[in-house]
This record gives C-alpha cells, structure tokens and sequence, in this order.
C-alpha cells in the first residue's frame, strides 16, 4: 500500500524535476506532484509525493521536513486522505454532503422570513395595496 505525503512551503517558482529528483535519492518508488493555481498555473505552495515502501516515506520525513528550499522551509508530514468521496463532488462548500466534523461550521442565516411579524402592512408596498383593496370591492356581487 502507497503513503501519501503532503509536501507544504514550496516556493511558487521552482523547477519540480529539481525537487523529485532530491526526493528519489532517499529511495525508489517516489512520485511527486505539485498543486497548480487553475488560473495562473503557479505553485500553490503545496504538493503531494506517492511513495511505495513506508520505511522510505519516514526516512523523506525525516529527512526532508524543516530542511531549506530554495529560500523555503519544507513542511513534509503523511497526508490526511478523505474519508469518502461520497457526496464531493459538485459539494465542497459544506453542504450536507460533506462528513460530519467537518473544518468548516454550519452557520444558519436567515435571509428572508416569511413569518408574520407585525400587523400593519409594508409600508412600502401600501399603494399597491389600496388598489388592489378598491379592486375587490368593486367586483364584489350581491346574491
């Protein structure tokens, strides 16, 4: 079974060969990619290494995390996976489709209530009102 390691405090401009080469002087079995921006397609400071052999992915640990790059410090530590999948896609934001315990909390904010809160009509919308009030009773019919 692969470790995922999460590599963190890249630089936004560097060379990722540079970095995977580095990394593949620990062992074999190492793939490296970096998190692209969508727009800019800079580094996002941030990349992900598939290693194969576990006693490799905590000799890159050991080795790799707190060490300088490129003017940088890297944050190398084993990668957190999702639990599912299930719901993801298309539901980032916290939906409901997301896990409970999630990092984001659920936040009620009522926009608009339909509740009745006084009696008097909206003021706004009080000539509007009239009219249709004097509208009704002139179609109103005796039987």
């Amino acid at each position: 079974m692969s470790v995922r390691l999460y590599i963190g405090n890249l630089p936004q401009t560097f060379e990722a060969k540079e970095l995977e080469t580095q990394l593949t002087s620990v062992g074999e079995g190492i793939r490296f990619k970096t998190v692209l921006d969508r727009e800019t397609g800079a580094c996002r400071g941030f990349g992900f290494a598939n290693v194969d052999d576990e006693k490799v992915a905590d000799a890159l640990i050991e080795q790799f995390n707190g060490k300088d790059f490129n003017g940088n410090t890297l944050r190398v530590e084993r990668s957190e996976r999702r639990e599912s999948n299930a719901g993801a896609a298309g539901n980032r934001r916290g939906g409901p489709g997301n896990a409970p315990g999630s990092a984001r909390k659920a936040v009620n904010k009522v926009v608009h209530s339909d509740a009745k809160t006084e009696s008097a009509p909206d003021p706004r919308w009080a000539g509007e009102l009239s009219k249709l009030k004097d509208l009704l009773a002139d179609q109103k019919t005796t039987v």
